[in-house]
């Protein structure tokens, strides 16, 4: 005779199964991504070399932060590499839209394309530390064969932060290219073919018909953009190690370098809760953008039907 447990199980089986095949991933997800954030942000509270006692020191690392000149300007070069990151989904779309082709030869142009998308960070960090080389560098010889005189890039305390983010910019605009060749291709040929019955053509094109059908890859473009401009790393410390006298250094690169190397773990880990705040209003921001836009199109197809 089966037991009240193993009835239960057999008559609400599929009621219960989801949850079942969720539980492991909701697991790692608490364990590796929810407990983390928590204790990063409990650690933010405490003065700690990460080896001896720790000691609590209230809000002191946040007010210190306001203090700390360093960390304005790593607040204003995140601020750049955001603005000039939005960049990419506007050029990501313009190239996506002359590479949707049907022509011989396009296959191979879109490989050239999503090249800088399948390499390392690293690499790339390499390739553009050798092109912006003041002597020997491709940027400085072209800036020699135009009679200009050469400049020192990376250790130009003005011009390192662009250097670099022209530097990220080549992969991130590669990846928004491939979200928007996917687009692409679903976009409605119904509705084209009647937009062009209405004789709609060019800039009306893509900007009536076109682009409100990539609503979702524009938000994926942009959100990614923002964030992948948020946790700027890898190039910074390839490339710079945060300087000249820390004028690359970004929120992500000042955190690691007061903790990994000033083993200031509290104040590293204020330095991570603000930028953990900061993506937090940029997400949420945009998904309530994104449930209002749903929302809206939802409610205009009730009433048109």
């Amino acid at each position: 005779m089966m037991s009240k447990w193993a009835l239960y199980w057999k008559h609400n089986q599929q009621k219960w199964m989801p949850f079942v095949f969720l539980a492991p991933a909701t697991l790692f997800f608490l364990v590796l991504i929810v407990y983390p954030i928590v204790e990063s942000l409990r650690l933010s509270f405490f003065k700690w070399d990460g080896l001896g006692e720790k000691n609590w020191v209230g809000g002191g690392n946040y007010v210190e932060l306001l203090s700390d000149h360093r960390f304005w300007l790593s607040v204003r070069n995140t601020f750049y590499w955001t603005v000039f990151f939005l960049i990419a989904p506007v050029v990501g779309l313009l190239l996506a839209i002359f590479l949707n082709q049907k022509i011989r030869g396009i296959r191979f142009v879109k490989s050239m394309f999503f090249f800088p998308f399948v390499i390392s960070q690293v690499v790339v960090g390499l390739v553009f530390a050798w092109f912006y080389e003041p002597h020997n560098g491709l940027l400085n010889e072209v800036l020699k064969f135009l009679g200009m005189s050469p400049i020192a890039i990376l250790s130009n305390e003005n011009w390192v932060t662009f250097g670099i983010i022209a530097a990220g910019m080549w992969p991130q605009v590669a990846y928004c290219l491939i979200i928007y060749l996917t687009g692409l291709s679903g976009l409605s040929p119904t509705l084209i073919e009647a937009a062009r019955l209405d004789r709609a053509k060019g800039w009306k094109m893509l900007w009536y018909i076109i682009i409100p059908q990539l609503r979702s890859a524009t938000f994926v473009a942009v959100v990614i953009s923002v964030i992948g401009a948020l946790r700027s790393f890898d190039l910074i410390s390839i490339m710079t190690g945060g300087g000249p006298y820390d004028s690359s250094s970004v929120l992500a690169y000042f955190m690691y370098d007061q903790t990994m190397f000033s083993y200031r773990m509290g104040y590293g880990a204020a330095i991570a809760s603000v930028l953990f705040v900061l993506m937090d209003i940029y997400i949420v921001y945009f998904l309530i953008r994104l449930w209002r836009g749903e929302r809206g199109t939802s409610d205009r197809s009730i009433l048109g039907n």
